[in-house]
């Protein structure tokens, strides 16, 4: 088995041969130079896994050493030592982006925990991760069977991603056993909502927070206490991006109320973002605003109508706020909503979409290239953690919240990665969704679905009288019999969302503060 190597360069030696013992009886291979000259020299023809500089020696100065070592090597990593407590040459050692800095005297339990700090620390994560996991495996899946409230799906939810997070950073092998244990949360979870789905709108009053709830239950309260808000609605937006984006946003702001929503069925824009907006039902929307809503068969954009029905939201409530709504579909849009924030700063609310995760989504559907960049989950959160950070959008929120004003964060639903095709088949007036079909003559087995044959009890429309709604569930994708095997090798692992599922409809909603 290799050793690990560490270059130790101190004029000092002989007063660190008990430190060297220690290493060595630790199974380490101690390299020695007394001056950074020969260290540079070393690091010319040797490689090290880590290296300790003391910072006042003769000649080359630890400082100096690091900087020429940098040039042979940038990612060995480097600890300084000193003895000089100046804060000066720590922030210039911690600006040369040191691994560690140690003043001495230190102890040789310092020295063992920087090695393993900067060596081992994989290792010993990944150990510490799989074994907390493997304990904590037993508990999960007890959880998910006593699991009879959304209050406990939420829980069990949080800590799925939590892991998932969690064992992403090692390499232990556990991801298949973590991706069993979400299967069988998300087929638990559709019997739940099957139980329960149809009661909440029998009994409004027994149902969690939903689409319809955000802005009356969130949004008013603020308003009506004199707050500045900024409701910012990310289309397609999962909670484990959330995850992600959150230590960004925590430079700015600090985070007053983190929780998780339940958006409607079906999960989808149409539907769940106008109930958003309109603090209505689907249906209600139909019926009391004809011309705001669009229906399944209509090719016009099934989401233009989103101020016009904030408008009425307003005007049913009675809120006399002055608002502005704004769209943001790429770069330029987003940098000009910066530039208007002066102008806007009079309103008590104003609004922004953002539309790039969902576009995100139907590229990775229609593109080769970006189905390889974003192949699993793990690759979808990091292409999303990118563009937050290097697209305008970052500016936006720095910008907003140096105007002071406070952030309701959230997403009108979320998305699953597909992988299992089942049979439908409908009429040429059923919808394309690949999560949920609605029509009046759908055949289906009805065991690997959700049906809803009376929309209306969940203030759903019906395009025709005989209107079914079905939805498919886990990771299930519906598909056409006729030139099925193409139909299915060409969605199959995509991302897409209409259905039920733990990730579709359990979704975050943040208040932020400004700090």
């Amino acid at each position: 088995m290799k050793k690990d190597r560490i270059l130790w360069a101190d004029d000092e030696m002989d007063l660190l041969r008990p430190y060297i013992l220690f290493l060595e009886e630790k199974g380490y291979e101690v390299v020695t130079a007394t001056n950074g000259k020969d260290a540079v020299e070393l690091c010319q023809k040797e490689t090290f896994d880590i290296i300790f500089l003391d910072e006042n020696m003769p000649g080359l100065s630890g400082l100096e050493t690091l900087a020429l070592i940098k040039e042979i090597d940038q990612n060995v990593p480097m600890v300084m030592i000193t003895k000089s407590e100046e804060e000066n040459i720590m922030n210039m050692a911690i600006g040369s982006k040191i691994a560690d800095y140690l003043t001495k005297p230190v102890n040789p339990s310092q020295i063992l925990l920087t090695i393993k700090k900067n060596i081992h620390q994989k290792e010993i994560v990944t150990e510490h991760t799989t074994s907390t996991y493997q304990s904590e495996f037993g508990r999960i899946g007890m959880q998910i069977n006593d699991s009879l409230t959304f209050e406990n799906w939420v829980e069990v939810y949080k800590k799925l991603v939590y892991w998932e997070l969690e064992l992403t950073e090692t390499d232990n092998g556990m991801d298949e056993m973590l991706k069993m244990q979400k299967t069988e949360a998300n087929s638990t979870f559709t019997k739940f909502i099957r139980k329960n789905y149809l009661d909440w709108f029998e009994h409004p009053e027994h149902r969690p927070l939903m689409s319809p709830d955000l802005f009356k239950t969130k949004v008013f309260p603020l308003l009506d206490k004199g707050e500045k808000v900024f409701f910012v609605l990310v289309d397609n937006f999962r909670y484990d991006q959330w995850k992600l984006i959150r230590e960004l946003l925590s430079e700015f702001y600090q985070f007053n109320e983190e929780e998780l929503y339940c958006s409607m069925l079906p999960t989808a824009t149409q539907y769940a973002r106008n109930a958003i907006f309109s603090g209505l039902l689907p249906l209600q929307i139909q019926q009391m605003f004809p011309d705001l809503w669009v229906e399944e068969e209509d090719e016009e954009g099934k989401n233009l109508n989103e101020k016009d029905l904030l408008q009425t939201m307003f005007q049913r409530y009675r809120k006399n706020y002055t608002f502005s709504y704004h769209k943001i579909n790429d770069s330029n849009s987003c940098e000009r909503l910066i530039d208007q924030l002066p102008r806007i700063d009079g309103n008590q609310l104003n609004v922004c979409v953002l539309n790039f995760i969902d576009m995100l989504s139907h590229a990775r559907t229609e593109s080769k290239m970006m189905r390889e960049l974003a192949n699993d989950a793990e690759a979808y959160r990091s292409l999303t953690l990118s563009w937050f950070k290097h697209s305008p959008t970052y500016e936006l929120f720095k910008a907003i919240a140096q105007r002071g004003y406070k952030v309701i964060f959230t997403t009108d639903h979320g998305t699953i990665q597909v992988e299992n095709a089942i049979k439908v088949v409908g009429d040429r007036n059923t919808n394309v969704n690949l999560r949920y079909k609605v029509g009046k003559n759908l055949s289906y087995n009805k065991k690997e679905v959700f049906e809803i044959t009376q929309p209306a009890k969940v203030g759903l429309p019906s395009p025709n009288v005989s209107s079914t709604y079905i939805f498919a569930f886990n990771d299930n994708f519906f598909a056409y019999p006729n030139n099925y095997n193409h139909y299915v090798s060409y969605y199959k692992n995509t991302f897409q969302h209409g259905g039920i599922s733990l990730e579709e409809m359990l979704i975050p909603l943040i208040v932020m503060q400004p700090k």
